[in-house]
C-alpha cells in the first residue's frame, strides 16, 4: 500500500496492517519505518477509541501541501493493540491512497478513516442516518 500527497509517496508498505471495526471499511496503519517522517509534524489535538486508547494526530506537508491532523497513530494503545503503537494511519479523502494499484475511495462521512476499495461491501457508517449503528 502507499499513501501520497501532492504526488510526493509520504508511506509505502508491504506490512500495514488491517484492522476491522463494525460497520467501517477496513483502516490501515503503516509501520513507521515505512512513513517518510520528514514530512510529519505533531497536529493539535487527540481524540479517544475505547478500543485502542488515545490517538495523536499529524501535520502532513509534501509537495506544497499542508494537511492538518487527517493522519493518526496510538503512541501508548491499550495493550490489546499494543501491536500498532506508533502506527500511522491515514484519512483517504485527504490523502492519495492505494491497495496495490486499486485508488481507495474513502468511508462516507468526515470522521471514519476507512479505505473502501473493489473488495470490500458496505453498508458503512458514515452515510447519512447511519449514527445510530
Amino acid at each position: 500500500m502507499r499513501v501520497e500527497l501532492a504526488g510526493v509517496v509520504i508511506a509505502a508498505s508491504t506490512g500495514a496492517v488491517r484492522v476491522l471495526e463494525t460497520s467501517h471499511a477496513p483502516t490501515y496503519y503503516v509501520p513507521p519505518a515505512d512513513t517518510v517522517r520528514r514530512y510529519f509534524s505533531p497536529a493539535a489535538g487527540s481524540s479517544y477509541c475505547e478500543w485502542k486508547g488515545t490517538a495523536a494526530y499529524w501535520t502532513i506537508t509534501a509537495g506544497g501541501v499542508t494537511i492538518a491532523g487527517r493522519a493518526w497513530s496510538y503512541p501508548r494503545p491499550i495493550p490489546a493493540f499494543a501491536d500498532l503503537t506508533d502506527y500511522v494511519a491515514f484519512y483517504p479523502a485527504d490523502f492519495d491512497c492505494f491497495l496495490d494499484d486499486e485508488r481507495v475511495r474513502a468511508q462516507p462521512g468526515h470522521f471514519y478513516g476507512g479505505w473502501v476499495t473493489d473488495d470490500v461491501a458496505g453498508p458503512f457508517k458514515g452515510v447519512p442516518g447511519s449514527d445510530g449503528w
